[in-house]
C-alpha cells in the first residue's frame, strides 16, 4: 500500500527521537510517512512505536528534501502541511556547557534547508528556553532571518509554553516558532488550560517503592495496582469506564 495515498494532512517529523512530538501531531490528525533521526536506540524504539513511518536513521546533515519525500512515497506535486522538529540544544541551553562552539547548534539551520526543500504549508520549531536569553539573541535573529530568507513568516512575538499548562504534570518551558509559508495566514499559540493535572493527580496511587523489600536486591517486582486516583491517572493507564476495563485487572510491573 502507498504510505502516501490518505485524506489526512501530512507532516514530516525531524531530530524525531523516539516519537514524542510526532505522537502530539498524529493524536491531533495528521499522518506521519517518514522520520529522521541520527541515534540509533531512539531510531529503533521509533520504529517499534510507529510500525508504518519510514525512519531514516542517518544525521539531518547528509538528508535531502526529495530523498525525504522518496521515502515516504510523495510525489514532489503532493503538498506537505508541516514539518515539525526541535534541533539538539545543548549549545544553548541553560544546563551543561553551553558552548557556542557546539557543531550541534547548526543543526538548526540544517532544519530549516529542509523546510524550504520540502515547501511544507507551516513548520513548528521547538528548542529550549535558553535560545532566547541575551547571549544567544543573535542565534534567535539568525534563525528568524533565515525563515524570512526562505519566504516564510513566523509568529510574532514567539512563546516560550510551559507543559504545565497544556496538560502535563510537569513543568518544562521550551520555545516554540510557528510559521507558515508567506502566502499563508498563521495560526495562534493554544491558550493555556483552566486547570491541568498535577504530579498528584499522576502519581498518588502508585505503590511505594520502599513497601517492597525485594527491590533491595533485584531490579523489578509485579505489583497490584489500586483504582486510579484522578481522571489523569486513568488516561496516562488507558483505562476507561467505556472498554470495562479497571485498575485491578491490570498487573503492573514496579521498577527501582
Amino acid at each position: 500500500m502507498n504510505k502516501a495515498v490518505t485524506h489526512r494532512p501530512i507532516a514530516v517529523d525531524l531530530f524525531a527521537g523516539a516519537g514524542g512530538l510526532g505522537l502530539g501531531f498524529e493524536q491531533a490528525g495528521f499522518d506521519i510517512p517518514v522520520a529522521v533521526e541520527i541515534d540509533p536506540i531512539h531510531a529503533a524504539v521509533h520504529q517499534y512505536n510507529f510500525p508504518t513511518c519510514e525512519m531514516i536513521p542517518r544525521s539531518i546533515t547528509t538528508v535531502t528534501g526529495p530523498e525525504i519525500r522518496a521515502a515516504a512515497q510523495l510525489s514532489a506535486q503532493q503538498p506537505i502541511a508541516v514539518v515539525i522538529g526541535g534541533a539538539p540544544c545543548q549549545g544553548f541551553s541553560a544546563m551543561g556547557p553551553r558552548r557556542w562552539s557546539d557543531p550541534r547548534n547548526a543543526l538548526v539551520q540544517e532544519f530549516f534547508r529542509l523546510v524550504d526543500e520540502l515547501q511544507p504549508s507551516y513548520f513548528v520549531f521547538e528548542n529550549v528556553k535558553g535560545l532566547t536569553c541575551d547571549r544567544n539573541r543573535p542565534v534567535l535573529a539568525a534563525i528568524i532571518a533565515t525563515i524570512a530568507a526562505i519566504n516564510y513568516h513566523v509568529i510574532s512575538p514567539w512563546q516560550v509554553l510551559n507543559a504545565c499548562h497544556y496538560g502535563v504534570p510537569q513543568s518544562r518551558e521550551r520555545l516554540f516558532l510557528i510559521g507558515a509559508k508567506n502566502n499563508l495566514s498563521l495560526p495562534s499559540y493554544p491558550l493555556p488550560l483552566a486547570k491541568t493535572p498535577t504530579c498528584a493527580d499522576a502519581l498518588d496511587d502508585l505503590p511505594d517503592a520502599e513497601l517492597f523489600e525485594q527491590l533491595l536486591t533485584a531490579g523489578e517486582v509485579h505489583a497490584t495496582l489500586a483504582e486510579p486516583a484522578s481522571q489523569y491517572a486513568a488516561l496516562s493507564r488507558c483505562l476507561s469506564p467505556q472498554d470495562g476495563t479497571t485498575a485491578t485487572d491490570v498487573s503492573g510491573m514496579l521498577a527501582c
